[in-house]
C-alpha cells in the first residue's frame, strides 16, 4: 500500500480525470479498502478540497467546485500543456496578457526541476496579421463585470471615454444602458447595448468604458435589430473584414470561453454565452472549408446554421472517418 501522502496525491489526481467515482472503484484504483478511502476523503476535506458524496449501495465520489481554489495537481502532459496555453493568452488574447503572465510565473515556480527546463524551452510568439487593429488593454475585471450585467440583465452606468482628442468634461453624466452582448470583432471587445438617454441601440468599445457603481435596476430584455447579434454587429461594421464579406456563412456554439476564441478569431464574431461557451459566426469560401476551420478550435461543437454546414460536417466526417481507416481495412459505404 502506498504511503498516505502519496495515496491521497493519486486520489486527488483521479478526482480531476472524471466528474463521478463510485467508492468501490477508486477502492480498487488504489489498492485500498473502502474505509481507508472514506478517511482519505475526509483528510481531503480538511484540506480545502470540496469532495462531495452521494449515498446508497453505488455511492461515491465528486471534487466540487469550492469557495476557494486549493492547490492543484497536474501531471507532466498536463503542466506542459497548461505552459503553453498561458503562453499564448500572455502573448496573444486581449485582456488577459498580465494575468496569464503572471499565472505563468506562478506555475513554472512550482513545477518540479525536470519540467522547468521542459517548459523553459518552450517559446509562443504571437505574429499578427497586417491590417490587424492595434490591441487595446481591457482589464479581465472590467470583463467580468459587464458580463455579469449582462447575464443578471442590470442596467449599467459607466463613462465612455471620447475618440476625440479634447480633455475629458467631469461634469459629462454618465451614460446608462440596458447591456445585451458582450462580443468581439478584430480583436477588440464591445458592448451591444440599448441607450437609454438616446433611445437607441449603441456599440462601445470595452476599453474606453469605467463602471460605475453601483448597477442599476434589472430590464426586460428588447429584441435587438434584426434578432441576430452577428448580423447587427457586421452592419454596424459595413465595410470591414468580416463573415458578411465571405460567400459561405455559418454560426455555431463552442464549449470555450469567449476570451480563448477570441484570441484565434479575427475575421468572424464572438459572442459570450457562459463561463466555458461562446457564440462564433465566421464566414469561408466553402462549406466544408468552413466547417474545417471550425474544427481547428478543439471543441464540441453545436450547429445553429445553415443546414448547408451541418451537412459539410456530416460530409467532413465520412471523408475523415475513410482516412483513419488503416491501409489493409477495406472501406464500406
Amino acid at each position: 500500500m502506498p504511503k498516505t501522502s502519496a495515496r491521497l496525491l493519486s486520489m486527488l489526481s483521479l478526482l480531476q480525470a472524471r466528474r463521478d467515482w463510485p467508492g468501490s472503484l477508486l477502492a480498487e484504483r488504489l489498492r485500498v479498502s473502502p474505509r481507508t478511502v472514506r478517511r482519505d476523503v475526509d483528510r481531503l476535506r480538511e484540506l480545502g478540497y470540496p469532495i462531495e458524496s452521494a449515498k446508497g449501495p453505488d455511492g461515491g465520489y465528486r471534487l466540487g467546485a469550492g469557495s476557494e481554489l486549493p492547490p492543484l495537481l497536474f501531471d507532466d502532459e498536463q503542466a506542459v500543456a497548461l505552459t503553453v496555453a498561458l503562453q499564448t493568452a500572455a502573448s496573444g488574447v486581449t485582456g488577459i496578457e498580465e494575468a496569464a503572465a503572471r499565472a505563468l510565473t506562478t506555475v513554472r515556480q512550482v513545477m518540479p526541476a525536470r519540467l522547468r527546463h521542459r517548459v523553459d524551452g518552450l517559446r509562443v510568439i504571437d505574429v499578427q496579421r497586417a491590417g490587424t487593429p492595434a490591441r487595446h488593454r481591457v482589464e479581465p475585471a472590467l470583463l467580468m463585470t459587464l458580463s455579469a450585467a449582462v447575464h443578471a440583465r442590470e442596467e449599467l452606468r459607466f463613462d465612455y471615454e471620447s475618440v476625440s482628442t479634447a480633455p475629458p468634461d467631469p461634469h459629462r453624466p454618465p451614460r446608462r444602458v440596458q447591456p445585451h452582448h458582450l462580443v468581439t470583432w478584430g480583436g477588440r471587445w464591445y458592448l451591444v447595448a440599448w441607450d437609454l438617454d438616446r433611445d437607441d441601440w449603441r456599440t462601445f468599445r470595452v476599453d474606453r468604458i469605467s463602471p460605475r457603481t453601483p448597477t442599476g435596476p434589472r430590464f426586460t430584455p428588447r429584441e435587438l435589430p434584426g434578432g441576430d447579434v452577428a448580423a447587427y454587429v457586421a452592419g454596424r461594421f459595413k465595410g470591414a473584414t468580416g463573415p458578411g464579406d465571405w460567400p459561405c456563412r455559418g454560426e455555431v456554439i463552442l464549449d470555450l470561453p469567449a476570451r480563448v476564441v477570441s484570441g484565434w478569431t479575427r475575421d468572424g464574431i464572438v459572442e459570450e454565452l457562459g463561463p466555458d461557451r461562446c457564440r462564433l459566426v465566421l464566414g469561408g469560401w466553402s462549406w466544408p472549408g468552413l466547417a474545417a476551420v471550425l474544427g481547428r478550435y478543439d471543441a464540441d461543437i453545436e450547429v445553429i446554421g445553415p443546414p448547408e454546414l451541418r451537412e459539410a460536417f456530416a460530409r467532413l466526417a465520412r471523408r475523415y472517418a475513410a482516412a483513419a481507416q488503416a491501409p489493409d481495412t477495406p472501406r464500406t459505404g
